[in-house]
Protein backbone atom coordinates (compact mmCIF):
# COMPACT_ATOMS: atom_id res chain seq x y z
CA UNK A 1 0.00 0.00 0.00
CA UNK A 2 1.69 3.37 -0.99
CA UNK A 3 1.01 6.96 -0.82
CA UNK A 4 -0.76 7.37 -3.49
CA UNK A 5 -3.57 5.80 -1.88
CA UNK A 6 -3.74 8.15 1.11
CA UNK A 7 -4.03 11.24 -1.39
CA UNK A 8 -7.09 9.67 -3.23
CA UNK A 9 -8.59 8.58 0.17
CA UNK A 10 -8.42 12.42 1.05
CA UNK A 11 -10.06 13.68 -2.09
CA UNK A 12 -12.81 11.58 -1.53
CA UNK A 13 -13.12 12.97 2.26
CA UNK A 14 -12.78 16.04 0.98
CA UNK A 15 -15.93 16.73 -0.80
CA UNK A 16 -18.34 14.85 1.29
CA UNK A 17 -21.14 17.10 2.54
CA UNK A 18 -22.04 15.49 5.69
CA UNK A 19 -19.92 17.07 8.21
CA UNK A 20 -20.39 14.29 10.76
CA UNK A 21 -19.06 11.47 8.01
CA UNK A 22 -16.23 13.60 7.14
CA UNK A 23 -15.07 14.06 10.39
CA UNK A 24 -15.01 10.57 10.86
CA UNK A 25 -13.79 9.85 7.53
CA UNK A 26 -10.74 12.13 7.95
CA UNK A 27 -10.00 10.34 11.55
CA UNK A 28 -9.84 7.20 9.64
CA UNK A 29 -7.82 8.39 6.75
CA UNK A 30 -4.73 9.68 9.36
CA UNK A 31 -4.81 6.76 11.44
CA UNK A 32 -4.41 4.60 8.15
CA UNK A 33 -1.03 7.23 8.03
CA UNK A 34 0.09 7.09 11.05
CA UNK A 35 -0.41 3.72 11.61
CA UNK A 36 1.23 2.08 7.91
CA UNK A 37 4.71 1.62 6.95
CA UNK A 38 6.08 4.65 4.77
CA UNK A 39 7.60 3.64 1.71
CA UNK A 40 11.53 4.02 1.59
CA UNK A 41 10.89 6.23 -1.65
CA UNK A 42 8.98 8.55 -2.32
CA UNK A 43 9.24 11.59 -4.99
CA UNK A 44 5.72 14.18 -4.33
CA UNK A 45 6.20 15.77 -7.85
CA UNK A 46 6.62 12.51 -10.13
CA UNK A 47 3.94 10.25 -7.61
CA UNK A 48 1.61 12.87 -6.76
CA UNK A 49 1.45 15.77 -8.63
CA UNK A 50 2.13 13.88 -12.24
CA UNK A 51 1.24 10.58 -11.32
CA UNK A 52 -2.30 11.41 -10.32
CA UNK A 53 -3.29 14.90 -11.14
CA UNK A 54 -1.92 15.43 -14.40
CA UNK A 55 -2.29 11.88 -15.53
CA UNK A 56 -6.42 11.93 -14.40
CA UNK A 57 -7.01 16.10 -15.11
CA UNK A 58 -4.30 17.49 -16.79
CA UNK A 59 -6.29 19.75 -18.73
CA UNK A 60 -7.72 21.16 -15.57
CA UNK A 61 -6.24 24.62 -14.30
CA UNK A 62 -3.56 24.71 -11.59
CA UNK A 63 -1.83 28.01 -11.32
CA UNK A 64 -3.79 31.33 -12.11
CA UNK A 65 -1.39 34.46 -11.47
CA UNK A 66 -2.57 37.78 -11.39
CA UNK A 67 -0.67 40.94 -11.08
CA UNK A 68 -3.00 43.29 -9.28
CA UNK A 69 -1.24 46.37 -10.64
CA UNK A 70 -1.38 45.48 -14.48
CA UNK A 71 -3.94 43.26 -14.44
CA UNK A 72 -1.84 40.43 -16.52
CA UNK A 73 -2.87 37.32 -16.35
CA UNK A 74 -0.86 33.81 -16.76
CA UNK A 75 -2.99 30.71 -16.11
CA UNK A 76 -1.51 27.25 -15.78
CA UNK A 77 -2.98 23.79 -16.56
CA UNK A 78 -1.84 20.93 -14.63
CA UNK A 79 0.26 19.52 -17.73
CA UNK A 80 1.63 22.75 -18.31
CA UNK A 81 2.51 23.23 -15.01
CA UNK A 82 4.82 20.03 -14.54
CA UNK A 83 6.12 21.19 -18.18
CA UNK A 84 7.37 24.20 -16.61
CA UNK A 85 8.91 22.68 -13.74
CA UNK A 86 10.67 20.01 -15.71
CA UNK A 87 12.34 22.71 -17.96
CA UNK A 88 13.50 24.20 -14.69
CA UNK A 89 14.66 21.16 -14.05
CA UNK A 90 16.66 20.20 -16.60
CA UNK A 91 18.25 23.61 -16.88
CA UNK A 92 19.32 23.28 -13.45
CA UNK A 93 21.11 19.79 -14.34
CA UNK A 94 22.52 20.91 -17.35
CA UNK A 95 24.40 23.15 -15.16
CA UNK A 96 25.77 20.65 -12.98
CA UNK A 97 23.14 21.35 -10.08
CA UNK A 98 22.69 17.80 -8.72
CA UNK A 99 20.80 15.90 -6.09
CA UNK A 100 21.25 17.16 -2.58
CA UNK A 101 22.35 20.41 -3.93
CA UNK A 102 20.86 23.34 -2.18
CA UNK A 103 18.96 25.75 -4.64
CA UNK A 104 18.37 29.30 -3.26
CA UNK A 105 14.94 30.94 -4.10
CA UNK A 106 14.85 34.93 -3.63
CA UNK A 107 11.96 35.69 -5.88
CA UNK A 108 8.51 37.23 -5.26
CA UNK A 109 5.23 35.18 -5.67
CA UNK A 110 5.32 34.90 -9.33
CA UNK A 111 4.67 31.50 -11.69
CA UNK A 112 8.54 30.75 -11.76
CA UNK A 113 8.12 30.62 -7.96
CA UNK A 114 5.59 27.25 -8.45
CA UNK A 115 7.70 26.01 -11.42
CA UNK A 116 11.25 26.21 -9.27
CA UNK A 117 9.53 25.14 -6.02
CA UNK A 118 8.53 21.66 -8.21
CA UNK A 119 11.43 21.84 -9.61
CA UNK A 120 13.26 20.96 -6.72
CA UNK A 121 11.30 18.32 -5.50
CA UNK A 122 11.32 16.28 -8.41
CA UNK A 123 15.35 16.53 -8.73
CA UNK A 124 15.74 15.97 -5.34
CA UNK A 125 17.50 19.48 -4.44
CA UNK A 126 16.76 21.17 -1.23
CA UNK A 127 15.25 24.53 -1.98
CA UNK A 128 16.16 27.08 0.57
CA UNK A 129 13.12 29.62 0.16
CA UNK A 130 14.40 32.88 0.93
CA UNK A 131 12.13 36.57 1.01
CA UNK A 132 12.93 39.16 -1.29
CA UNK A 133 12.93 41.45 1.82
CA UNK A 134 16.50 39.70 2.98
CA UNK A 135 19.96 42.75 3.59
CA UNK A 136 23.06 41.64 2.21
CA UNK A 137 23.81 40.73 6.09
CA UNK A 138 21.63 38.28 6.21
CA UNK A 139 22.25 36.52 2.82
CA UNK A 140 25.56 36.44 4.18
CA UNK A 141 24.53 34.43 7.47
CA UNK A 142 22.54 32.11 5.12
CA UNK A 143 25.21 31.67 2.64
CA UNK A 144 28.03 30.98 5.60
CA UNK A 145 25.93 28.57 7.37
CA UNK A 146 24.82 26.89 3.99
CA UNK A 147 26.73 27.57 0.93
CA UNK A 148 24.07 28.01 -2.23
CA UNK A 149 25.00 25.79 -5.20
CA UNK A 150 21.99 27.56 -7.50
CA UNK A 151 20.05 30.87 -6.77
CA UNK A 152 16.85 32.19 -8.38
CA UNK A 153 16.76 35.41 -8.23
CA UNK A 154 14.67 38.54 -9.66
CA UNK A 155 16.63 41.88 -10.94
CA UNK A 156 16.35 44.00 -7.43
CA UNK A 157 17.59 41.31 -5.41
CA UNK A 158 20.57 40.04 -7.44
CA UNK A 159 23.08 42.69 -6.50
CA UNK A 160 22.08 42.28 -3.02
CA UNK A 161 23.46 38.56 -4.08
CA UNK A 162 26.38 39.45 -5.55
CA UNK A 163 27.40 41.52 -2.69
CA UNK A 164 26.81 38.87 -0.12
CA UNK A 165 28.58 35.93 -2.22
CA UNK A 166 31.39 38.38 -3.12
CA UNK A 167 32.10 39.12 0.79
CA UNK A 168 32.01 35.38 2.16
CA UNK A 169 33.88 34.03 -0.75
CA UNK A 170 30.51 32.07 -1.96
CA UNK A 171 30.35 30.32 -5.88
CA UNK A 172 27.70 29.04 -7.11
CA UNK A 173 27.47 26.50 -9.91
CA UNK A 174 24.45 28.59 -11.34
CA UNK A 175 22.76 32.17 -10.42
CA UNK A 176 19.52 32.54 -12.79
CA UNK A 177 17.10 35.92 -13.02
CA UNK A 178 14.06 36.66 -13.92
CA UNK A 179 15.25 39.75 -16.50
CA UNK A 180 18.00 40.49 -17.33
CA UNK A 181 21.48 41.18 -15.10
CA UNK A 182 25.58 41.48 -15.55
CA UNK A 183 26.87 37.80 -14.31
CA UNK A 184 23.48 36.12 -14.24
CA UNK A 185 21.59 34.00 -16.69
CA UNK A 186 18.19 34.79 -18.03
CA UNK A 187 15.28 32.59 -16.91
CA UNK A 188 14.51 33.12 -20.69
CA UNK A 189 16.82 30.52 -21.20
CA UNK A 190 15.08 27.55 -19.17
CA UNK A 191 12.14 28.07 -21.94
CA UNK A 192 14.70 26.11 -24.14
CA UNK A 193 14.96 23.35 -22.63
CA UNK A 194 12.55 20.13 -23.19
CA UNK A 195 9.26 19.60 -21.04
CA UNK A 196 9.91 16.37 -19.84
CA UNK A 197 12.45 15.40 -17.03
CA UNK A 198 12.87 11.83 -15.31
CA UNK A 199 12.19 12.10 -11.28
CA UNK A 200 15.14 11.64 -9.02
CA UNK A 201 14.82 8.26 -6.94
CA UNK A 202 14.66 10.35 -3.79
CA UNK A 203 14.12 8.66 -0.44
CA UNK A 204 11.57 9.31 2.11
CA UNK A 205 13.71 10.25 4.67
CA UNK A 206 15.72 12.84 2.13
CA UNK A 207 16.13 16.69 2.88
CA UNK A 208 14.09 18.45 -0.11
CA UNK A 209 13.85 21.85 2.01
CA UNK A 210 15.76 23.77 4.18
CA UNK A 211 13.63 26.75 5.77
CA UNK A 212 15.44 29.71 7.65
CA UNK A 213 13.22 30.12 10.64
CA UNK A 214 11.27 34.15 10.23
CA UNK A 215 13.12 34.97 13.87
CA UNK A 216 10.82 36.20 16.13
CA UNK A 217 13.01 34.83 19.16
CA UNK A 218 16.15 35.34 17.91
CA UNK A 219 19.05 34.15 15.22
CA UNK A 220 17.18 32.19 12.43
CA UNK A 221 17.58 28.03 12.44
CA UNK A 222 17.52 25.87 9.92
CA UNK A 223 14.78 23.59 9.60
CA UNK A 224 14.96 20.46 7.66
CA UNK A 225 12.10 19.05 5.99
CA UNK A 226 12.19 15.73 4.06
CA UNK A 227 10.36 14.24 0.64
CA UNK A 228 7.61 13.23 2.81
CA UNK A 229 7.14 15.36 5.95
CA UNK A 230 5.98 18.61 3.90
CA UNK A 231 4.42 17.02 0.55
CA UNK A 232 2.74 14.63 2.73
CA UNK A 233 2.37 15.89 6.01
CA UNK A 234 0.30 18.45 4.48
CA UNK A 235 -2.48 16.72 3.87
CA UNK A 236 -3.28 17.98 7.69
CA UNK A 237 -3.29 21.46 6.20
CA UNK A 238 -5.46 20.46 3.18
CA UNK A 239 -7.76 18.42 5.58
CA UNK A 240 -8.21 21.64 8.04
CA UNK A 241 -8.42 24.49 4.94
CA UNK A 242 -10.88 22.08 3.82
CA UNK A 243 -9.67 22.02 -0.19
CA UNK A 244 -11.37 20.07 -2.42
CA UNK A 245 -10.79 18.92 -6.26
CA UNK A 246 -11.78 21.57 -8.42
CA UNK A 247 -11.38 24.68 -5.94
CA UNK A 248 -9.58 27.82 -6.32
CA UNK A 249 -7.44 28.45 -3.06
CA UNK A 250 -6.14 31.78 -2.54
CA UNK A 251 -3.08 32.27 0.48
CA UNK A 252 -2.08 35.38 1.33
CA UNK A 253 1.28 34.63 1.65
CA UNK A 254 4.45 35.54 0.17
CA UNK A 255 7.65 32.95 -0.32
CA UNK A 256 10.63 32.91 1.18
CA UNK A 257 8.58 31.63 4.08
CA UNK A 258 6.58 27.99 5.19
CA UNK A 259 3.33 29.52 4.76
CA UNK A 260 4.26 29.98 1.20
CA UNK A 261 4.59 26.24 0.58
CA UNK A 262 2.09 25.19 3.19
CA UNK A 263 -1.28 26.89 1.42
CA UNK A 264 0.38 28.40 -2.06
CA UNK A 265 1.96 24.92 -3.09
CA UNK A 266 1.41 21.66 -1.26
CA UNK A 267 -2.28 21.98 0.24
CA UNK A 268 -4.33 22.82 -3.32
CA UNK A 269 -2.09 20.81 -5.05
CA UNK A 270 -2.59 17.85 -2.96
CA UNK A 271 -5.99 17.80 -3.81
CA UNK A 272 -6.43 18.60 -7.38
CA UNK A 273 -7.31 22.39 -6.66
CA UNK A 274 -6.19 26.16 -8.35
CA UNK A 275 -3.64 27.43 -6.70
CA UNK A 276 -4.10 31.42 -7.18
CA UNK A 277 -1.55 34.26 -6.65
CA UNK A 278 -2.48 37.66 -6.54
CA UNK A 279 0.74 39.48 -6.71
CA UNK A 280 0.56 43.22 -5.27
CA UNK A 281 4.36 44.01 -4.72
CA UNK A 282 5.89 45.80 -1.85
CA UNK A 283 2.92 46.69 0.09
CA UNK A 284 -0.75 45.44 0.18
CA UNK A 285 -3.70 47.45 -1.47
CA UNK A 286 -6.36 45.42 0.83
CA UNK A 287 -9.54 46.74 -1.54
CA UNK A 288 -7.36 45.29 -4.73
CA UNK A 289 -6.93 42.24 -3.26
CA UNK A 290 -10.66 41.66 -1.85
CA UNK A 291 -11.72 42.68 -5.13
CA UNK A 292 -9.35 39.84 -6.60
CA UNK A 293 -11.03 37.34 -3.93
CA UNK A 294 -14.22 38.43 -5.29
CA UNK A 295 -13.64 38.95 -9.13
CA UNK A 296 -12.28 35.64 -9.35
CA UNK A 297 -14.45 33.72 -7.54
CA UNK A 298 -12.06 32.25 -4.78
CA UNK A 299 -13.29 29.55 -2.81
CA UNK A 300 -11.25 28.92 -0.32
CA UNK A 301 -9.15 31.69 1.62
CA UNK A 302 -6.32 32.11 3.63
CA UNK A 303 -4.90 34.81 4.95
CA UNK A 304 -2.81 36.46 8.35
CA UNK A 305 -3.91 37.99 11.17
CA UNK A 306 -2.32 41.39 9.90
CA UNK A 307 -4.25 41.30 6.94
CA UNK A 308 -7.59 40.11 8.45
CA UNK A 309 -6.86 43.36 10.76
CA UNK A 310 -6.58 45.35 7.34
CA UNK A 311 -9.61 43.91 5.75
CA UNK A 312 -11.65 45.29 8.99
CA UNK A 313 -11.11 48.87 7.71
CA UNK A 314 -12.84 48.44 4.49
CA UNK A 315 -16.49 48.56 3.31
CA UNK A 316 -16.81 44.67 3.14
CA UNK A 317 -20.47 44.97 1.80
CA UNK A 318 -18.83 46.15 -2.00
CA UNK A 319 -16.80 42.40 -2.47
CA UNK A 320 -19.43 39.91 -3.85
CA UNK A 321 -18.16 36.91 -1.69
CA UNK A 322 -20.81 34.06 -3.13
CA UNK A 323 -18.04 31.80 -4.42
CA UNK A 324 -16.14 31.71 -1.00
CA UNK A 325 -17.22 28.43 0.71
CA UNK A 326 -13.83 28.63 3.72
CA UNK A 327 -12.08 31.16 5.20
CA UNK A 328 -9.39 30.39 7.65
CA UNK A 329 -6.28 32.14 9.63
CA UNK A 330 -3.05 30.83 10.92
CA UNK A 331 -0.22 32.36 12.35
CA UNK A 332 -1.16 34.20 15.52
CA UNK A 333 -4.61 33.64 16.62
CA UNK A 334 -7.81 35.97 16.07
CA UNK A 335 -9.72 38.14 18.01
CA UNK A 336 -12.81 37.46 18.53
CA UNK A 337 -14.14 40.86 16.71
CA UNK A 338 -12.19 40.50 13.43
CA UNK A 339 -14.22 36.71 13.35
CA UNK A 340 -17.53 38.29 13.83
CA UNK A 341 -17.10 40.68 11.40
CA UNK A 342 -16.00 38.39 8.31
CA UNK A 343 -18.92 36.08 8.99
CA UNK A 344 -21.42 39.38 8.93
CA UNK A 345 -20.22 40.46 5.65
CA UNK A 346 -19.22 37.30 3.97
CA UNK A 347 -21.17 34.47 5.92
CA UNK A 348 -18.11 32.28 6.38
CA UNK A 349 -16.50 31.61 9.65
CA UNK A 350 -12.95 32.85 10.16
CA UNK A 351 -11.46 29.28 11.34
CA UNK A 352 -7.78 29.29 13.51
CA UNK A 353 -5.25 26.62 13.00
CA UNK A 354 -2.31 26.57 14.48
CA UNK A 355 1.46 24.77 13.07
CA UNK A 356 4.66 25.86 12.64
CA UNK A 357 7.70 25.55 10.41
CA UNK A 358 8.92 23.01 12.14
CA UNK A 359 5.64 21.38 11.37
CA UNK A 360 2.70 21.35 9.28
CA UNK A 361 -0.97 22.28 10.61
CA UNK A 362 -1.38 20.65 14.45
CA UNK A 363 -3.98 22.07 16.22
CA UNK A 364 -7.33 23.91 14.30
CA UNK A 365 -10.77 24.17 13.07
CA UNK A 366 -11.70 21.88 10.56
CA UNK A 367 -14.70 22.27 7.72
CA UNK A 368 -16.89 20.10 10.11
CA UNK A 369 -16.32 22.83 13.31
CA UNK A 370 -18.68 25.24 11.14
CA UNK A 371 -21.42 26.82 13.57
CA UNK A 372 -19.05 25.34 16.68
CA UNK A 373 -16.29 27.55 16.29
CA UNK A 374 -15.27 29.62 19.29
CA UNK A 375 -13.88 32.78 18.52
CA UNK A 376 -10.56 32.99 20.14
CA UNK A 377 -9.90 29.56 20.32
CA UNK A 378 -7.64 27.72 17.62
CA UNK A 379 -9.26 24.43 17.59
CA UNK A 380 -8.26 20.98 18.79
CA UNK A 381 -5.13 19.01 17.69
CA UNK A 382 -5.58 17.45 14.15
CA UNK A 383 -5.61 13.61 14.10
CA UNK A 384 -2.03 13.32 12.11
CA UNK A 385 -0.56 14.94 15.76
CA UNK A 386 -0.72 13.51 19.11
CA UNK A 387 -0.70 16.82 21.39
CA UNK A 388 -0.42 17.63 24.70
CA UNK A 389 0.40 20.08 27.01
CA UNK A 390 3.47 19.57 29.59
CA UNK A 391 4.09 22.01 32.30
CA UNK A 392 7.42 23.40 33.29
CA UNK A 393 8.83 19.74 35.17
CA UNK A 394 7.77 18.34 32.18
CA UNK A 395 4.62 16.27 33.57
CA UNK A 396 1.48 16.15 31.19
CA UNK A 397 -1.41 18.31 32.20
CA UNK A 398 -4.49 16.63 32.03
CA UNK A 399 -6.98 19.14 33.46
CA UNK A 400 -8.53 22.14 32.12
CA UNK A 401 -7.81 25.40 31.66
CA UNK A 402 -3.77 24.53 32.56
CA UNK A 403 -1.70 26.95 31.32
CA UNK A 404 1.50 24.43 29.53
CA UNK A 405 3.87 24.50 26.96
CA UNK A 406 2.45 22.82 23.48
CA UNK A 407 4.21 19.33 22.82
CA UNK A 408 3.81 16.59 20.24
CA UNK A 409 4.19 13.06 22.18
CA UNK A 410 6.51 10.68 20.08
CA UNK A 411 5.86 7.58 21.95
CA UNK A 412 2.72 6.43 20.16
CA UNK A 413 3.94 7.20 16.63
CA UNK A 414 5.56 10.04 14.95
CA UNK A 415 4.05 12.52 13.38
CA UNK A 416 5.18 12.20 9.37
CA UNK A 417 4.54 16.29 9.19
CA UNK A 418 7.56 16.84 11.66
CA UNK A 419 10.62 18.40 10.95
CA UNK A 420 13.51 16.03 10.25
CA UNK A 421 15.99 18.39 12.49
CA UNK A 422 17.64 21.63 13.18
CA UNK A 423 20.52 21.37 10.18
CA UNK A 424 24.18 21.93 12.54
CA UNK A 425 22.12 22.71 15.70
CA UNK A 426 22.77 19.03 18.35
CA UNK A 427 21.76 21.51 20.95
CA UNK A 428 18.59 23.01 20.07
CA UNK A 429 17.85 19.49 19.17
CA UNK A 430 18.32 18.31 22.75
CA UNK A 431 16.39 21.37 23.89
CA UNK A 432 12.93 20.58 22.02
CA UNK A 433 13.26 16.90 21.68
CA UNK A 434 12.93 15.53 25.65
CA UNK A 435 11.62 12.37 27.11
CA UNK A 436 9.65 11.55 23.86
CA UNK A 437 8.22 14.78 23.11
CA UNK A 438 9.01 17.72 20.84
CA UNK A 439 8.43 20.95 22.70
CA UNK A 440 7.12 23.87 20.03
CA UNK A 441 8.13 26.78 22.19
CA UNK A 442 4.36 27.64 22.30
CA UNK A 443 2.13 27.98 25.39
CA UNK A 444 -1.52 26.78 25.34
CA UNK A 445 -4.18 25.56 27.52
CA UNK A 446 -7.24 23.79 26.73
CA UNK A 447 -10.98 23.97 28.23
CA UNK A 448 -13.36 21.51 29.34
CA UNK A 449 -14.94 20.57 25.87
CA UNK A 450 -11.70 20.04 24.42
CA UNK A 451 -11.19 23.30 22.37
CA UNK A 452 -7.51 24.89 22.72
CA UNK A 453 -6.14 28.55 23.40
CA UNK A 454 -3.24 30.28 22.55
CA UNK A 455 -1.40 31.85 25.57
CA UNK A 456 2.11 33.04 23.54
CA UNK A 457 5.44 32.06 22.88
CA UNK A 458 7.21 30.35 25.62
CA UNK A 459 9.06 33.46 25.81
CA UNK A 460 6.89 35.92 25.61
CA UNK A 461 4.75 34.80 28.63
CA UNK A 462 5.34 37.94 31.15
CA UNK A 463 6.42 37.29 34.50
CA UNK A 464 4.83 40.01 37.11
CA UNK A 465 4.75 39.50 40.56
CA UNK A 466 3.77 35.67 41.02
CA UNK A 467 1.57 35.82 38.26
CA UNK A 468 2.08 34.44 34.23
CA UNK A 469 0.57 36.81 31.90
CA UNK A 470 0.02 35.99 28.09
CA UNK A 471 0.19 38.84 25.60
CA UNK A 472 -2.87 37.54 23.41
CA UNK A 473 -5.71 38.18 25.96
CA UNK A 474 -4.59 40.74 27.26
CA UNK A 475 -3.83 42.01 22.95
CA UNK A 476 -7.35 40.85 22.39
CA UNK A 477 -8.79 43.26 25.12
CA UNK A 478 -6.94 46.35 23.58
CA UNK A 479 -7.98 45.79 19.86
CA UNK A 480 -11.86 45.49 21.58
CA UNK A 481 -11.60 49.12 21.95
CA UNK A 482 -13.20 50.85 19.07
CA UNK A 483 -9.67 52.80 18.33
CA UNK A 484 -7.27 50.52 18.32
CA UNK A 485 -6.70 48.35 15.22
CA UNK A 486 -3.31 46.60 16.03
CA UNK A 487 -1.88 45.81 19.57
CA UNK A 488 1.63 43.88 20.86
CA UNK A 489 2.09 43.17 24.73
CA UNK A 490 5.00 42.67 26.11
CA UNK A 491 6.61 42.55 29.64
CA UNK A 492 8.52 46.05 30.37
CA UNK A 493 11.53 45.56 33.26
CA UNK A 494 10.11 46.74 36.93
CA UNK A 495 12.46 46.81 39.97
CA UNK A 496 9.58 45.37 42.28
CA UNK A 497 7.37 43.40 39.92
CA UNK A 498 10.13 42.26 37.43
CA UNK A 499 7.93 43.03 34.83
CA UNK A 500 5.36 45.11 33.80
CA UNK A 501 2.55 44.48 31.33
CA UNK A 502 3.07 46.97 28.50
CA UNK A 503 0.54 47.36 25.24
CA UNK A 504 2.08 48.98 22.44
CA UNK A 505 -1.05 50.01 20.45
CA UNK A 506 -1.84 51.03 16.93
CA UNK A 507 -4.39 53.39 16.27
CA UNK A 508 -7.18 53.39 13.47
CA UNK A 509 -6.47 56.38 10.46
CA UNK A 510 -7.43 59.32 11.82
CA UNK A 511 -6.98 58.76 15.66
CA UNK A 512 -4.40 60.89 17.32
CA UNK A 513 -2.56 59.72 20.26
CA UNK A 514 -3.42 61.55 23.67
CA UNK A 515 -3.84 61.52 27.53
CA UNK A 516 -7.77 60.96 27.36
CA UNK A 517 -7.37 58.35 24.71
CA UNK A 518 -4.94 56.20 27.03
CA UNK A 519 -7.38 56.92 29.77
CA UNK A 520 -10.38 55.58 28.13
CA UNK A 521 -8.08 52.09 27.18
CA UNK A 522 -7.03 51.68 30.63
CA UNK A 523 -10.33 52.21 31.42
CA UNK A 524 -11.81 49.80 29.30
CA UNK A 525 -8.72 47.11 29.99
CA UNK A 526 -9.92 47.47 33.85
CA UNK A 527 -13.82 46.54 32.26
CA UNK A 528 -12.73 43.18 30.46
CA UNK A 529 -9.75 41.99 32.43
CA UNK A 530 -8.83 40.48 35.63
CA UNK A 531 -6.63 42.93 37.45
CA UNK A 532 -3.39 41.39 37.02
CA UNK A 533 -3.92 41.18 33.39
CA UNK A 534 -4.35 45.02 32.98
CA UNK A 535 -1.54 46.56 31.12
CA UNK A 536 0.48 48.78 33.22
CA UNK A 537 2.12 51.18 30.46
CA UNK A 538 0.36 51.74 26.65
CA UNK A 539 2.39 53.47 24.49
CA UNK A 540 0.78 54.46 20.64
CA UNK A 541 3.31 53.04 18.20
CA UNK A 542 2.44 53.99 14.01
CA UNK A 543 3.19 50.61 13.66
CA UNK A 544 4.42 46.78 14.77
CA UNK A 545 7.70 45.33 13.72
CA UNK A 546 7.10 41.90 12.20
CA UNK A 547 8.76 39.60 10.12
CA UNK A 548 6.97 38.98 6.30
CA UNK A 549 4.93 36.47 7.07
CA UNK A 550 3.15 39.05 9.30
CA UNK A 551 3.71 37.50 13.23
CA UNK A 552 4.99 40.32 15.60
CA UNK A 553 8.69 40.31 16.50
CA UNK A 554 7.80 40.64 20.39
CA UNK A 555 11.20 39.89 20.86
CA UNK A 556 12.47 43.29 19.11
CA UNK A 557 9.99 44.87 20.92
CA UNK A 558 11.00 43.07 24.54
CA UNK A 559 14.84 44.02 23.72
CA UNK A 560 13.96 48.16 23.09
CA UNK A 561 11.75 48.17 26.61
CA UNK A 562 14.86 46.71 27.66
CA UNK A 563 17.41 49.07 26.27
CA UNK A 564 14.60 52.12 26.72
CA UNK A 565 14.51 51.29 30.73
CA UNK A 566 18.29 50.89 30.77
CA UNK A 567 18.56 54.48 29.58
CA UNK A 568 15.11 55.62 31.40
CA UNK A 569 14.06 57.20 27.97
CA UNK A 570 10.28 57.89 27.43
CA UNK A 571 8.29 57.39 24.46
CA UNK A 572 6.95 60.45 23.26
CA UNK A 573 2.91 59.14 23.62
CA UNK A 574 3.45 56.17 26.41
CA UNK A 575 1.83 56.54 29.30
CA UNK A 576 1.95 55.25 33.00
CA UNK A 577 -0.99 53.69 34.65
CA UNK A 578 -0.06 55.17 37.51
CA UNK A 579 -0.06 58.64 36.50
CA UNK A 580 -4.04 58.60 36.29
CA UNK A 581 -5.01 58.82 40.04
CA UNK A 582 -8.79 58.45 37.64
CA UNK A 583 -8.41 54.52 37.64
CA UNK A 584 -8.05 53.89 41.23
CA UNK A 585 -11.33 53.67 41.93
CA UNK A 586 -12.57 51.70 38.95
CA UNK A 587 -9.23 49.75 39.86
CA UNK A 588 -11.22 48.62 42.97
CA UNK A 589 -14.28 47.39 41.41
CA UNK A 590 -12.45 44.74 39.24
Amino acid sequence: MGLESIYRDLMTVSVMADDEKKAAASEAVFKKLNQMEIPSRFNWASEILEGIHVKERGDHPALLWVDLTTGLERRFTYKELAAESNKCLNFLRAHGVAQGDSFYMMVPSVPETWFSNIATVKGGLVAVPTADTMTVRELEYRFESYPPQAILADVKSANLIDEALKNIGATPKVKIVLGEAQGWISYSEVDKEKPTAEAADTKSSDIILCFFTSGTTGLAKRVAHTAASYPVGHLSTANIIGVRPGDLHNNLSQPGWAKWAWSCLFAPLNLGATSTGFYYGSRLDTGKYLGAVSKYKVTTFCAPPTAWRAFMLLDLEKFDFSALRESVSAGEPLNPEIIQTWKKYTGTEIRDFYGQTESTAMIGNPPWYKGKVVPGSFGRPHFLYDIGLADDQGNEITKADEVGHIVVKLDKWRALGLFDRYVGDDEKMKSVFVNNWYYTGDRASFDERGYWWFVGRADDVIKSSDYRVGPFEVESALVEHHTVVEAAVVGSPDPKRWQLVKGFVVLRPGTEPSRELALDIFQHCIDVLAKFKIPRILEFVPELPKTISGKIRRVQLRATEQEKKEKQEKGQYEYFYQDFPELSSSAKKN
